[in-house]
């Protein structure tokens, strides 16, 4: 689950992660009065007004500004907050800025002394432990770095029987050449940061930039979190940061039928259940001559209902020109996916797009006679290579 920049400080802040003092508005007023209060409690006279959207890139758009008056904080608020934001991640449409956090200014007198490095907490894979990455190259795409500059990339694998320890946390302050305070408060930064990643069940902590001030203080800038949605039940206080407005409505929807659902930008049309079908699915549309207009996993549990919440979904997309429906019959029926399909198409109505089914496994000798004995235009397939061709067919 993606979550806001000042929620995620607000998880940092708990498990002792220097962060700037900031709050979060949704209005001029409010913006004004959150400027006030930091300036009572920190007496810094800039701030930093920041968009608040799930995706990275807000300041090349326009979403980032810093006020050095309480007049510019009203201006950029009024700017930034229901302001259409259009950065690399959001993608041509952009999103909508619904609230603005207002920060801090760490960008005070001695600007030339300070730092920017990159951060990130996240689990390697291959090697089955977390590892914290990290660059001298910070508040700047990490994937620039890595392709121009990989030698600025480190990475620091963390047992998982131990834990964090002393000793990495210096080796991590020394390779971004710090020294003195510095490198005391960055070597307490680290030992936070990874403990907050870990206590918390995310899967992905991105700090960007790491700022270090030019009094040596070493504070998170920016921040990025991604929670674990399958440890949500230990965090209750974390489960109602999930922000709808930043979600896909299809996925929404999807959610409340239990339907694994991505909207891609393509022409056909996907409904599959497991995962690595549903992969091999839109691999084999592509060989054919289109491209999946989703991702929709309707499980080991499919049924009449879900299955016509499957098409509604997939029928909302105007992109799509055909839909293909292919069921491995393992822990579900075929035969109960073929009725599903059928009392989804009574349901429905008219649908205007051609309907490929392919059914295998248990019972789909079965299913395939209920589809060919509905008197729907539905079009049956038995091999994958079957399937692909009535797609290339029908799409073109």
């Amino acid at each position: 689950m993606n979550i806001h920049e000042y929620q995620a400080k607000s998880i940092l802040k708990q498990f002792g992660v220097a962060v700037p003092e900031g709050i979060v508005a949704e209005n001029v007023e409010e913006a004004i009065e959150a400027a006030k209060k930091i300036r009572e409690k920190t007496g810094v006279e800039t701030w930093a007004v920041k968009a608040q959207i799930h995706a990275g890139g807000r300041g090349k758009g326009g979403g980032v500004k810093i006020a050095k008056s309480m007049d510019e904080v009203k201006k950029y608020a009024e700017d930034i907050i229901g302001m259409n934001l259009i950065t690399h991640q959001t993608g041509p449409k952009g999103k909508k800025v619904n609230k603005v956090l207002i920060e801090q200014s760490i960008y005070y007198p001695g600007e030339s002394k300070i730092q920017e490095f990159y951060m990130s907490v996240l689990l390697n894979r291959a090697a089955g432990r977390n590892i914290i990455m990290y660059s001298t190259e910070g508040g700047m795409d990490i994937e620039t770095v890595a392709e121009k500059t990989p030698h600025l990339i480190f990475k620091e694998e963390i047992d998982p029987k131990v834990g964090i320890q002393a000793f990495q946390a210096r080796k991590i302050a020394f390779n971004l050449g710090l020294d003195g305070a510095a490198f005391k408060d960055m070597v307490k930064f680290v030992i936070a940061l990874y403990n907050a990643y870990e206590k918390s069940d995310s899967s992905l902590f991105e700090i960007n930039p790491v700022f270090k001030t030019s009094d040596n203080k070493i504070f998170a800038a920016d921040a990025k979190v991604n929670l674990d949605d399958n440890a949500l039940y230990r965090h209750p206080d974390y489960a109602i940061m999930r922000d709808l407005d930043e979600e896909d409505p299809n996925e929404i929807e999807a959610g409340k039928y239990n339907l694994n659902f991505v909207k891609l930008d393509g022409n056909v049309g996907c409904m599959v259940n497991g995962a690595g079908l549903a992969m091999a699915t839109m691999d084999i549309i592509k060989l054919a001559g289109g491209d999946p207009a989703n991702f929709l996993d309707v499980g080991g549990s499919a049924n009449a209902q879900t299955v016509e919440a499957g098409f509604r979904i997939i029928l909302k997309d105007p992109n799509v020109k055909a839909i293909l429906i292919n069921i491995f019959g393992g822990i579900v029926r075929c035969d109960r996916v073929a009725q599903g399909v059928v009392d989804a198409y009574k349901a429905i109505g008219t649908i205007n797009v051609p309907v490929i089914v392919r059914l295998q496994g248990t019972n789909a000798a079965e299913g395939k006679m209920l589809i060919d004995k509905s008197g729907l235009k539905v079009h049956s397939a038995i091999t994958l290579q079957e399937a692909a061709d009535l797609v290339k067919q029908l799409v073109q």
